[in-house]
């Protein structure tokens, strides 16, 4: 029995400016962290560098020409900060807006809805040497880039993304120093979570506030079950601590205006610098709930180490992603079923996909038949979540082009449609062909074998 979509879901594609753009340093455009953190020789896979990307900055218009080529009813893309407000703040890069009103119009012209995400990572170089999201300041800065942003663009935007996995670009920024700014800062970076959320709490009210009335703003939250590796008590306490902080720690400070009391060796609210009103500041409930999910944590107990007591443990014997992620479609319903029950939101799945390094076969044909078994699995699974009542409204796969995949550089092939890095060649997969195909009727096969796998 096929299984159907609601007749107005909005089937999408996701990307980000740093990671298709290009053009890092032209036509006015601020650094960022990310620029400088890639041009730090060891910082990225093989030495590679997001200058020229996907070069989406001048390929713009063939890349959605393809999204509607493909039928996509939405787009979620990304505003680069630098590009928009070189230096963070005050002095406005007018070809920078430019740009954006000429992709915004190319959308709205093939009647693809822009959802618009207004923090991916790429926070301007000239805040960070002021001290980042680690200085206060950075959120009023935030604040007063949301606000002109959603003043100039805001009378075709409608769907606003505060952040991009927050959680993701403090830890991995601040505390493991693995994606910029590069730093190992455990208490740097548990205040980084602290100022992101107010920040994100101050942009919430700013689009809110706007003369333009957004339709509705939400943030794109990573999200993963946490399952204890056994069934011991102290696996079971490590993965509830981790669920706490991985999961919840943005996402119940913005709907609720309190931090998850986690539990576990070290109270993280004593470190991270909360002053009064600043919980008042920090809830702003959001319309809607962007799920970004490929995989689950397994979690064990793990007394070394000192802020959680507890390990992320590699799966055996399962089935893994060219990126070394377990596949675990089950993953999702779990977690919108899990979201949308606890804050009763609607729920976009604003980033699912996988790594495949399927390349060109001789006739230029890319089969990338793992994709496609991967993509039909989970969605089958986001279709028993509303199934079983979740109001879900849209999926946005990551990602359309093959493209700059942060610390990995070019080492990782999210895309439905293949991008030669050299020759900027884009070839739609055979993966982009069945997304295609599902989009124009809405519905998925009746998958309930490969389910059982």
């Amino acid at each position: 029995m096929a299984q159907i979509f609601p007749p107005d879901f909005l089937w999408g594609a996701a990307s980000a400016a740093y990671q298709i753009e290009g053009a890092w340093n032209e036509d006015g455009k601020g650094e960022s962290i990310w620029d400088r953190f890639a041009h730090t020789p060891g910082k990225i896979k093989n030495g590679d560098t997001a200058d020229t990307a996907c070069s989406f900055y001048y390929r713009y218009a063939e890349d959605i020409a393809i999204m509607a080529r493909l039928g996509l009813t939405a787009a979620r893309i990304s505003f680069s900060w630098p590009r928009i407000l070189p230096q963070g703040r005050e002095s406005i890069n007018q070809k920078g807006l430019d740009f954006y009103n000429r992709v915004i119009d190319e959308l709205l012209r093939n009647k693809i809805q822009p959802f618009v995400t207004l923090y991916h990572w790429d926070l301007p170089q000239a805040l960070e040497d002021l001290g980042g999201w680690r200085n206060r300041d950075t959120a009023e800065y935030f604040r007063d880039y949301v606000a002109l942003v959603a003043d100039r663009l805001g009378d075709r935007v409608k769907h606003w993304i505060v952040l991009n996995e927050p959680w993701m670009f403090t830890m991995l920024g601040h505390f493991q120093g693995i994606h910029a700014p590069g730093l190992r800062d455990p208490i740097g970076a548990l205040r980084a979570t602290h100022i992101v959320n107010l920040a994100q709490g101050l942009a919430v009210r700013a689009l809110r506030e706007s003369r333009h009335q957004a339709k509705a703003i939400g943030t794109a939250f990573s999200i993963c079950p946490t399952h204890p590796l056994t069934d011991s008590a102290n696996d079971r306490a490590a993965a509830e601590r981790c669920d706490k902080f991985v999961n919840l720690w943005f996402l119940e400070t913005v709907m609720n205006g309190r931090y998850p009391e986690i539990g576990g060796p070290i109270r993280f609210e004593d470190l991270a610098d909360i002053r009064p009103g600043d919980m008042d500041t920090v809830k702003a409930p959001l319309d809607f709930i962007g799920i970004n999910l490929y995989t689950r944590a397994i979690i064990k107990h793990d007394p070394k180490e000192r802020y959680l007591g507890a390990k992320h443990v590699q799966p055996e014997g399962k089935e893994l992603t060219d990126f070394g992620w377990e596949v675990y479609p089950r993953s999702i319903s779990e977690m919108i079923l899990r979201i949308s029950r606890k804050y009763g939101r609607p729920i976009y799945v604003t980033e699912n996909g996988c790594s495949y390094d399927d390349l060109p076969d001789g006739d230029g044909r890319v089969r990338d038949e793992r994709r496609i078994c991967f993509l039909r699995r989970y969605l089958a699974e986001v279709g028993r979540a509303i199934e079983a009542g979740a109001d879900v409204r849209g999926y946005f796969v990551w990602t359309l082009t093959d493209n700059f995949e942060w610390a990995e550089g070019y080492a990782q092939r999210f895309g439905i449609v293949y991008c030669d890095r050299d020759t900027q060649r884009r070839i739609i997969k055979d993966s982009g062909y069945w997304y295609a195909r599902l989009v124009q009727s809405n519905q998925l096969d009746d998958l309930r074998l490969e389910l059982d796998r």
